[in-house]
Parts: C-alpha cells; sequence; structure tokens
C-alpha cells in the first residue's frame, strides 16, 4: 500500500522548466549580427534574455507547484 501522506513531485508544470535549457541551445537565434539593440549584437542582449527567460520560467513553476499551507 502506498502511504498518502507522502510527497510527490511529479508535476507536469515541471516540463516547463526545459525551456530555457533548450531554447539557448538553437543556434539560429545568436548566429548572427544584427539587429543591435543598444550597440550591442544580438548575441550579447539574447544571453541577458535567456537569464530572464530562466527566472521568469523558474518562479513561474515554483508559485504554481510550491505546497499551500
Amino acid at each position: 500500500m502506498v502511504d498518502p501522506t507522502l510527497r510527490t513531485d511529479r508535476s507536469p508544470w515541471h516540463w516547463l522548466l526545459v525551456i530555457p535549457i533548450v531554447v539557448p541551445l538553437i543556434p539560429i537565434l545568436f548566429n548572427s549580427i544584427p539587429p543591435d539593440l543598444f550597440g550591442f549584437p544580438r548575441f550579447y542582449w539574447l544571453q541577458l534574455a535567456y537569464i530572464v527567460l530562466g527566472v521568469s520560467v523558474t518562479t513561474l513553476v515554483y508559485q504554481v507547484t510550491k505546497r499551500r499551507g
């Protein structure tokens, strides 16, 4: 018999954590210089965008899956 008080961390929301891992691995996103943003080439400002993406997705998954109470 399975103890119903055991905590399981299996949630479909956890699959969203794959997004910040896979998106930076797509070379076509950063394999060019234009467009510039404030004088910075695409590669540099995309690195900042990947950080924002990772923090956003991680925060979303945490907020949705945390235990209340």
